[in-house]
């Protein structure tokens, strides 16, 4: 088991250098866009909440 688990961990080791890291202004570039768009959805999905609460109350009142 020991020794499955350590030629499991070399494998990973390999595997993670083949990997291609995105730069750090990359990294900060789409970091932004994804607050951006959870912001945005945010704003919307608080207005149909709004808007739909306002409405529930018009028909049952």
């Amino acid at each position: 088991m020991l020794a499955k688990t350590k030629n499991f961990l070399e494998e990973v080791k390999i595997e993670l250098g083949k990997v291609t890291w995105p730069a750090r202004k990359e990294t900060i570039a789409t970091t932004w866009v994804v607050v951006v768009i959870i912001v945005l959805i945010s704003l919307y999905l608080g207005a149909c909440d709004v808007v739909l609460a306002k409405l529930m109350r018009l028909i049952l009142a």
